[in-house]
């Protein structure tokens, strides 16, 4: 396992080395201009470049959440493709979902995991919880929804040692958010993988729209 890491590290700075930017955020993190993923949020911009989650986040993780057969028509008849879905992130606050497509199940992982780059978005944690009040990082602020499709998630702070009281799709995100106790609910479309995966990330994005109130201990 180190042994992986440390080639993983060692791709990933390469990767940097050789990357050319394109965008104007691009070039400001490959100058060291920008050093934060929050700096980049805060400019209002979309992230074009998988590079630059790459530059800012070195301690990426990834885990699948769904590898589904999928089939379409062709002239020469059906063919078989895959449809994969991770979720990818740092444990410390960021995290992002991705889908990607492919004949084969590595390289719609990798199509995935590029796209969970892009899409990645940074969490707000806290201790909103009445029951621990301990004023440190392990929960949510306060409570949030998220609605995807016919799905809707919602989070509640916990106390800190309960866990993550959710199923076992909002709980692979919040792991990889760095979320480390939470009251989960759900309803509507459950069985469906994304919208579960969306609906979390939806709530858990909604408090960086929300204006901090005075009982919020962040």
């Amino acid at each position: 396992m180190a042994r992986r890491r440390r080639r993983d590290e060692r791709v990933r700075m390469l990767n940097i080395e050789l990357w050319t930017p394109k965008t104007e955020i691009g070039r400001k993190v490959k100058n060291k201009e920008i050093t934060s993923l929050e700096e980049v949020y805060n400019l209002g911009k979309p992230i074009l470049e998988p590079e630059i989650i790459d530059a800012l986040l070195p301690e990426l993780e990834a885990e699948t959440l769904m590898v589904s057969p999928t089939q379409r028509a062709t002239d020469s008849g059906r063919k078989m493709s895959f449809r994969v879905i991770v979720v990818l992130g740092d444990k410390k606050g960021h995290v992002g979902i991705g889908v990607g497509k492919n004949d084969e199940v590595k390289p719609a992982i990798d199509y995935a995991m590029l796209d969970a780059r892009k899409r990645m978005i940074s969490v707000k944690n806290g201790c909103g919880s009445w029951e621990c009040r301990c004023g440190g990082s392990h929960s949510l602020p306060r409570e949030v929804v998220g609605k995807f499709g016919s799905t809707q998630v919602v989070l509640k702070p916990a106390p800190k040692g309960l866990g993550l009281a959710a199923n076992a799709v909002v709980k692979k995100v919040l792991t990889i958010a760095g979320i480390k106790d939470v009251w989960s609910f759900s309803r509507g479309s459950t069985a469906n993988t994304y919208n579960m995966a969306m609906a979390t990330i939806k709530a858990l994005d909604s408090l960086n729209r929300m204006k901090p109130q005075p009982g919020d201990k962040i």
